[in-house]
């Protein structure tokens, strides 16, 4: 069973940092472009930060400079580092990723979310 799993959220003061993990788990042929979005009630899931296979990256003006994708291949696993995290920032974080899983495409699979909250 394929399963998307994240760790690493939970409650910071306003300036701080935060690190969240994600690790695709499964019979995984490849994994291709991997993302964090973000969502607070009531309004649309949004972009926070992608990673494509070849490492390329694209962040939302919102969150450029303050915030940093990477991935482990070796261990199909995404990250995000979060700093001087706003109260702005809080929200529920989901991971996405691309997943080859052998036959003709990809899938896009997400984790289960993780909740941010950033006090000010």
């Amino acid at each position: 069973q394929v399963q998307l799993v994240e760790s690493g959220g939970g409650l910071v003061q306003a300036g701080g940092s935060l690190r969240l993990s994600c690790e695709a788990s499964g019979i995984i042929v490849s994994v291709n472009t991997m993302g964090w979005y973000r969502q607070v009630p009531g309004n649309k899931r949004e972009l926070v930060a992608s990673i494509t296979s070849d490492d390329t990256t694209n962040y939302p003006d919102s969150v450029k400079g303050r915030f940093t994708i990477s991935r482990d291949n070796a261990k199909n696993t995404v990250y995000l580092q979060m700093n001087s995290l706003k109260p702005e920032d809080t929200a529920v974080y989901y991971c996405n990723a691309e997943l080859y899983l052998g036959g003709l495409r990809s899938y896009s699979y997400w984790g289960q979310g993780t909740q941010v909250t950033v006090s000010s």
